[in-house]
């Protein structure tokens, strides 16, 4: 039987302070107490060395401004490499399945980036999605994000895209950063239903997302059918994490991931850094290489304390009813949507940077075509925090663009080449794996 791959990368050179949450000892404490258990000198486990993602990888997902090099460091490279990594040893047949657990994180990341939010500054698990396609001609591919916090950044990568499928558990946008994820939110017009978000109540335990995972995710995922099962994996519903407050437990993450069985899993958030994320990542690695888990405990776990309220899995009962009703009906409310006469779809959206404290204004056209999911224009303006305001102008084509698609999406591009009410103009073609950008002040194009 072919091993499960595991693969550390710290971010030693990379905080956003010394005592910010997100800080290397997240996955220090894990890695000590792994290999202290011997786990990583059992013959079920391989150890992977980090990779480097190139630019190129990041202009796949993300329009940088001003450009890739001003909002990332070498650790993100390293980060969304290490994930190109296990990628490329689950696809070769190295590895039967794999976890990268690494840092930076990159789930709060969107298609434009102006700065940090969430901790986020690219897009790790999206990164990962487009090389595999670009690379080994995947296309339909399955995103599992069990933060707490929501996926907001993934969900908006791939909210019209229908062969990628994105499903949310997380506590409840109300009351939780990012304030999203309700269970409206299902995808633009012509991917709805592939957008699945399960708002959950404060502490609610493992009785009441393993529920969901048993009743809601386990069935979409066998009726979607995807080629790769990415699990964004967020360990901070555990009852112990300072920013949040679920009662999720190691164990509970075991059995998730049991039932998931993720051919590749990408560490996102968890702040218990000692009593917590080394347990649960035992869990996660335990679970996937088929080891044993049911002796795991938290030393301070105590079963009395996570009893699920009846009237909290009634509600999650009733969610999961009408979500999976959703989704079994996506394809007939997209038929509905091809016959709209409009040609595009409009959207203005207005995005808060916590952690850089930048304000970004946002408007998107989506092409209604009536033959493939349609390309993005995307108008985004920001005032950075070296005080340089920016407005930029987005041609973004999907991979699965019909042949009218990329060619009008060209000519947007071309047009809008000379237009001075932008610093910048961007092509991000995925069908031909073209990636390019122009200064308009200094009329220089730039091709990755």
């Amino acid at each position: 039987m072919k091993p499960t791959g595991i693969l550390f990368f710290p971010a030693f050179d990379w905080a956003i302070s010394p005592t910010h949450p997100e800080r290397e000892e997240r996955l220090l404490y894990t890695r000590d107490q792994i290999f202290e258990e011997g786990i990583m000198d059992l013959p079920q486990i391989r150890e992977y060395q980090p990779g480097l993602a190139t630019d190129r990888d990041i202009a796949r997902v993300h329009f940088c401004v001003p450009d890739v090099a001003a909002q990332i460091t070498e650790a993100h490279l390293v980060s969304a490499g290490s994930a190109l990594r296990i990628a490329d040893a689950y696809m070769e047949g190295e590895i039967k399945n794999g976890f990268a657990i690494i840092r930076p994180p990159g789930h709060h990341s969107k298609t434009v980036s102006h700065g940090n939010r969430g901790f986020c500054n690219i897009n790790n698990e999206a990164i990962m999605v487009e090389y595999l396609r670009q690379k080994y001609g995947i296309k339909r591919v399955a995103i599992v994000d069990t933060d707490v916090h929501h996926g907001d950044g993934t969900q908006e990568i791939y909210y019209n895209d229908p062969d990628v499928l994105f499903i949310s558990f997380h506590q409840d946008g109300r009351t939780l950063y990012p304030g999203s994820g309700h269970m409206d939110e299902l995808g633009g017009p012509l991917a709805y239903g592939t957008t699945i978000n399960l708002p959950l109540a404060p502490r609610t335990t493992d009785t009441g997302i393993l529920y969901a995972l048993e009743h809601l995710i386990m069935p979409i995922l066998e009726e979607f059918k995807p080629e790769v099962i990415v699990n964004s994996a967020g360990q901070d519903n555990h009852y112990s994490d300072p920013l949040a407050d679920m009662r999720f437990s190691a164990q509970g993450y075991a059995r998730l991931n049991e039932m998931l069985a993720p051919d590749i899993a990408v560490l996102e958030g968890g702040y218990s850094v000692q009593t917590a994320l080394p347990y649960v990542n035992m869990g996660l690695i335990m679970a996937m290489a088929g080891i044993d888990y049911s002796n795991l405990r938290e030393p301070d776990y105590v079963p009395e304390r996570m009893r699920e309220n009846p009237a909290n899995l009634e509600y999650i009962e009733k969610m999961v009813r009408r979500q999976l009703q959703v989704f079994r009906q996506r394809e007939e409310q997209i038929a509905k949507n091809r016959k709209t006469r409009e040609r595009f779809h409009h959207i203005h959206k207005q995005i808060f940077y916590d952690t850089d404290y930048i304000h970004e204004d946002q408007s998107i056209q989506l092409r209604l075509c009536p033959e493939c999911p349609g390309f993005r224009l995307i108008e985004s303006t920001a005032q950075h925090r070296n005080g340089y305001y920016y407005r930029v102008y987005c041609v973004s084509i999907p991979a699965n663009a019909c042949a009218s698609c990329q060619a009008e999406g060209h000519s947007c591009y071309t047009d809008m080449s000379s237009n001075d009410r932008y610093d910048l103009v961007y092509l991000q073609d995925r069908a031909n794996d073209d990636y390019r950008s122009i200064d308009i002040k200094k009329d220089v194009e730039m091709v990755l």
